[in-house]
Parts: structure tokens; sequence; C-alpha cells
């Protein structure tokens, strides 16, 4: 292969890093509005209960990113031992806290810990991370709610990248509820023709090899690889996993670029894009928060995408 046909064959880079850039600078100027009119910035609380090391790097980049736009990112680590009680006592306060808009709660929790203490405990106006029955269901039906930001982030990367998403066969694999199944739920609003693979999928290669979109939450590294994709697929690999002190996707990038028309990196890809939009979850919930407070209507606020106002077309 000449070094201008190897050139040819490279995929394009969907870096999140330009995206993330772009939805910064437009928190910026709302943070800069909000702190205007009401004299305060909004805070975000990271809820930290236990120490795995891919979410927990994950966290400390989305307090980083709270500095960068003037929010105040709030580091709430409950040490020791962490009983259901005493997760939903952190909770509560963190509830009724007036200068904290938005709280995330790292995951997966500690065993002993059920993911009911915290969808029975948070608020759902402050679950910008879109875990809460309500907004799950707001989500499913096409309504307006906090979207699961990781799911969000891997559609919204192909939109503001001018990938064409209606009318094409999209694969998704892994079903989890933050992030495989509300992205085939955002995929299928965007008018892409949705399959779940999952563990017990039969013939996963052949599912794949299917795929013009290919959507990855696995949690397995190197789960993909370059002879299972068509040619010309369009990969999103959201996958983060510590594999010998590195981060690494899903995907076998090395092998899935020679194939690939356009791929994520990790990190670098959907990573950043997922920061940048939780701090517009924070902003909405702010102003959200604040009118209902202050007894009036939100301000508008400048949208990343319409939501629908009611369910969507078959």
């Amino acid at each position: 292969m000449t070094a201008a046909s190897a050139a040819a064959r490279k995929p394009r880079l969907l870096e999140g890093g330009p995206i993330a850039s772009e939805i910064r600078a437009m928190v910026r100027g709302d943070v800069a509005a909000f702190q205007e009119r009401y004299g305060y910035v909004p805070g975000l609380a990271v809820v930290i209960v236990g120490r795995d090391a891919p979410s927990t790097v994950y966290l400390q980049q989305i307090l980083r990113s709270c500095r960068t736009v003037g929010v105040e990112g709030r580091l709430v680590e409950i040490e020791g031992e962490v009983s259901p009680g005493r997760l939903r006592r952190q909770l509560m306060e963190l509830n009724e806290d007036p200068l904290i808009s938005g709280v995330i709660v790292q995951m997966p929790l500690p065993p002993g810990i059920p993911l009911a203490t915290v969808l029975d405990t948070l608020d759902p106006r402050k679950d910008i991370d879109g875990i809460h029955p309500r907004n799950a269901g707001l989500m499913t039906l096409g309504y307006e709610g906090f979207l699961p930001t990781t799911a969000q982030a891997a559609v919204e990367i192909l939109k503001r990248s001018g990938i064409e998403i209606a009318g094409r066969r999209a694969v998704v694999i892994g079903r989890s509820n933050v992030v495989g199944k509300p992205a085939a739920i955002l995929l299928l609003r965007e008018n892409a023709t949705v399959t779940v693979c999952h563990t017990r999928t039969r013939d996963l290669e052949r599912e794949v090899k299917r795929a013009e979109i290919l959507l990855v939450a696995a949690g397995h590294p190197g789960l993909i690889r370059g002879d299972m994709l068509r040619r010309g697929v369009v990969v999103v690999d959201v996958g983060i996993n510590v594999v010998e002190g590195r981060l690494v996707g899903d995907v076998d990038f090395e092998s899935a670029s020679r194939v690939a028309s356009a791929i994520t990196p990790v990190p670098g890809g959907v990573g950043p894009v997922t920061n940048a939009l939780l701090l517009t979850h924070v902003m909405r919930a702010a102003w959200d928060q604040a009118a209902t407070e202050s007894g009036g209507a939100a301000l508008p606020r400048a949208a990343l995408e319409p939501v629908p106002s009611g369910p969507g077309p078959s």
C-alpha cells in the first residue's frame, strides 16, 4: 500500500474537544447572565461513594469543566462504611441546598447500596444526569426532561459532525439504563432504524456487520474488532476502560480505523462532549429552580436541540 492510499483509508476522527469548547463557551455566557440576575453562581454536587478508577477520572474531569465556565463544583465524598441510610441523608441535604442546582452520583454504587437509594431520594429537578424515573419516563415518551448525558453526547457528536442519522441502520451494543437504552431511544428520535445488542445476542458479529452507525457501550475493552465491521461504518465508542494504566474504549481502535469512515477516539471523543453537555443541564436546572423560587417563569435559554412537545411520529 502506498503512503497516499494509506492516508486515503484513514477515517475521519470525531474528536469531542472542539465540540465541547463550543458548548462551554455558550455555558460561560449563561453563567454570567445567571449571576447578574440572581447574584450567585449555580452549583453542581458530585457525590463519590466508591473508588472505581474510570468513573473517578470522569468525575474529576467534570469538576475541572465546572471551573472553566464558572459553575461552583462541589466534591462530596462519603468515606468509610457507607450505608443506604447515610447516602440517603446526604442526598436529602443536597436536595434542600438552594446553592446546589444539580447533583450527580458516581456509578456504579458500592455493593450493598441499591440504586433505589438514589432513585427514591434524589430530587428529579436536580437529577441532571437523567437517572430518575421521572426523567427517564419523559425521555421515553418524547417530552422534555434531563437526558442521560453520555447517551446524549454520543448522539450529539454525530449531529454536530454532520453525520446523517435519519434512515440509517444503527446498532447499539449495551442495554444499560445509563447509556445503551437511552442512546437507542435518542437514535430513534433522530429517525434511525435501531437494533440493540447485549450479552444474550446470538451471532453478535452478524448484527454488527449490518450497522451503518455503531454505538458501543458494553464496558469490555477491545470487544469490537475491525474484521467485524462493514466498510464505511461510523463508530461511536462510549467505553471507558483502564487497561495497564491506560484509558481504552470498547473498540479496537487500530483495526477499526482501517474499516470505518469515521470513529471517536478514547479518550477524547464522547467524554469531553458529555462533560460539556452536563454543564448545560446544570444551567437549565439553575434557571428553572431560581425562577420557581422567585415565583416567575424560567428565562429563555439557548437550546442544543429542539425537544418534541409530545410523542414523535411513528
